[in-house]
């Protein structure tokens, strides 16, 4: 058995973890219309919070005018950002689609869009995840729940069209449906 670490018995390649840390889900690209002016061409929060090498934390508060938060706050500390005029939650995985809907908030980004339907927040979702995945009854269930809390979930002819595993086109990515539907 290869133990890692030791040279006398060496990880194969091809069970070698990469180098560094990648998302479960391909990063669509980025939108045009209102959030043009992003630099990376494929945004993630998870970049901006963990991988900040090249200074995109302070690239995207500059973007925003306002500090980039992706942890919770302490009570003690000042809430230094404006109230929302909406939420869009984009791209909404099965799993934060299925932790949103029984309101698990382990992560500020669940904490505040769950903390959304109770403020009654304008809130849009659009998904992306493969149609494998979609087929999971949990799914239907999710989605039947948050549109019944008010959330727009783009899912179907008018949004995010689930594909075949492995088949994702991120160009064909609706971002512009998700802006559109925001309120104006």
């Amino acid at each position: 058995m290869d133990c890692p670490g030791d040279p006398t018995h060496p990880v194969p390649d091809r069970l070698r973890r990469p180098a560094r840390p990648t998302p479960a889900h391909p990063r669509p690209r980025r939108p045009g219309g209102r959030l043009g002016g992003l630099r990376d061409p494929h945004p993630s929060a998870y970049r901006w919070a963990t991988e900040d090498a090249e200074g995109e934390i302070e690239a995207l508060g500059a973007l925003t005018g306002h500090p980039v938060r992706h942890q919770y706050k302490l009570p003690s500390q000042d809430d230094v950002l404006p109230p929302p005029d909406a939420l869009l939650v984009a791209p909404l995985t099965s799993n934060t689609l299925a932790k949103w809907a029984t309101a698990i908030s382990d992560t500020l980004a669940l904490g505040l869009i769950t903390e959304g339907i109770g403020l009654g927040l304008p809130t849009v979702a659009l998904p992306h995840f493969n149609n494998a995945q979609a087929a999971h009854p949990a799914i239907a269930r999710h989605v039947a729940f948050l549109r019944e809390a008010g959330v727009t979930v783009l899912l179907g002819d008018n949004g995010f069209v689930p594909h075949k595993p492995r088949h994702g086109d991120l160009d064909a990515y609706p971002w512009q449906a998700a802006i559109d539907a925001l309120p104006a």
